[in-house]
């Protein structure tokens, strides 16, 4: 029904205001009971000590006799004065004495004062008179009707307090509508703008930034989506680079291919075992590249099934290095080999080879001759960590933070892929690589494992 989040909010808030406006209400009529209770238990003291007073005057003259008239002409005015009138009747029912035939009994002067009086009290109460009996002895010797007057106080009290109330009715929902509708535009107006941004990004904008404002939920919120929208942005910019160094990296081998077959068409070169043997080199580059792209989405996209067992990995580092013991030789490059004795590593051989042979092949292509190469791995708390070093080139400042991404080339050849699959590799063994380096002095490859 509302589909827009202020105008619930709106309503929520306004709502939670009349329930308080409605608390303020019931609890202004229970004291307002209260009150009317106090003031019922007071005016029944009054009868009390009104009807007692009577009936020691009855004891007093042994009957409703002419001499107690005086007396209960008294008891009419006090009454009267307290708030109510008062007809006296016997046990015949015979009125005896009544409010008016006081008042008339007395002179001008105190009957003007007694009605002075009054006159804060001046309108009756509705309703009929109420019966008291009257006892002496245990027998009844008559009855006392009281009509209770309601006090001028007690009437402006009430309406004071009901003027008051309904003042404050509207005065404090006003307030409250106009609180409830600011407060509502306030709190949603962060959301609001999160909600238009969010269009904005879906539409491609990934420029798209809303202000943070505060440290609540949805300052929170809006950070974290600053933060993702930066992230998008990033990952669409690499995308677009690796787009453009695929396209590169593809265009190279298949230009190479397409030049010595425009030139073998042309005559220009002949069609002999050297000029296929050169095409099939840039074929075989072209598969090469495709194969690394391969390896590299599989390890990216989780689907790699990785053989994990248990083996020692002082062997198995011997063995890996071996495979470059020829080449390392004929650079003069020496290769050494510290590992711990007895460590065991729980990981796929197959791909922790791909990952040592990546390695190693990139730090013997970056040592000059009479370097070295050394390979270290020990026990560090729960995990293995393995760390390749060498002596070469090193890598510059600038490249460093960028090695591991797609198709980036710190130097001349290769595809730029070996790295991303090498990090995607150790990832998968719920693992990290790291890379440290001095320019002209050499780098530092680092792997983690768990143990």
């Amino acid at each position: 029904m509302f589909r827009s989040l202020w105008i619930k909010f709106l309503i929520l808030l306004f709502a939670v205001s009349v329930i308080a406006l409605s608390a303020a209400f019931i609890l202004r009529e229970l004291m307002i009971h209260d009150f009317r209770e106090y003031l019922e238990g007071d005016r029944e003291d009054r009868v009390s000590w009104v009807t007692a007073d009577i009936e020691r005057s009855y004891e007093k003259h042994a009957g409703w006799k002419r001499e107690i008239i005086g007396e209960l002409s008294e008891d009419a005015v006090w009454a009267f004065m307290l708030g109510f009138e008062i007809r006296l009747l016997d046990s015949g029912g015979r009125v005896i004495m009544d409010t008016k035939r006081a008042l008339d009994t007395l002179s001008p002067l105190v009957r003007n004062r007694v009605l002075g009086v009054s006159e804060r009290a001046p309108q009756k109460q509705a309703g009929s008179y109420l019966p008291y009996p009257l006892f002496l002895a245990g027998k009844e010797i008559g009855r006392l009707e009281v009509s209770f007057l309601q006090p001028q106080k007690e009437l402006v009290f009430i309406d004071r307090s009901n003027r008051f109330l309904l003042f404050s009715l509207l005065a404090l929902g006003g307030l409250a509508f106009v609180l409830s509708l600011v407060l509502s535009r306030r709190l949603t107006r962060p959301i609001k703008r999160l909600a238009a941004a969010a269009v904005a990004v879906s539409e491609g904008n990934l420029k798209t930034r809303v202000p943070v404002v505060g440290r609540d939920e949805i300052g929170k919120l809006a950070a974290m989506f600053n933060r993702m929208v930066q992230i998008l942005e990033t990952q669409e910019a690499l995308r677009k680079k690796l787009l453009a160094n695929t396209a590169h990296e593809l265009r190279t081998p298949l230009g190479a291919m397409q030049g010595e077959l425009e030139g073998m068409m042309d005559g220009l070169f002949p069609v002999d075992r050297q000029h296929l043997g050169s095409l099939l080199e840039e074929t075989d580059r072209l598969k090469n590249i495709l194969n690394a792209m391969e390896e590299l989405a599989q390890a990216q996209a989780s689907v790699l099934t990785l053989k994990k067992q248990h083996f020692e990995l002082g062997k198995f580092l011997l063995q890996v290095v071996s495979r470059f013991r020829p080449a390392a030789q004929n650079k003069a490059v020496e290769f050494n080999v510290a590992c711990e004795k007895g460590l065991i590593v729980y990981a796929d051989p197959d791909l922790l080879t791909q990952v040592m042979l990546n390695l190693l092949s990139n730090a013997l292509k970056a040592t000059d001759r009479v370097g070295r190469v050394t390979v270290r791995a020990a026990r560090q708390d729960a995990e293995v960590l393995l760390e390749i070093q060498d002596t070469g080139a090193g890598i510059r400042p600038e490249d460093l933070p960028f090695i591991f991404e797609r198709f980036f080339k710190a130097s001349e050849g290769g595809f730029g892929l070996g790295l991303a699959i090498v990090k995607e590799l150790m990832e998968a063994h719920g693992g990290r690589i790291e890379a440290r380096s001095e320019y002209g002095k050499g780098s530092v490859f680092s792997l983690s494992l768990p143990g």
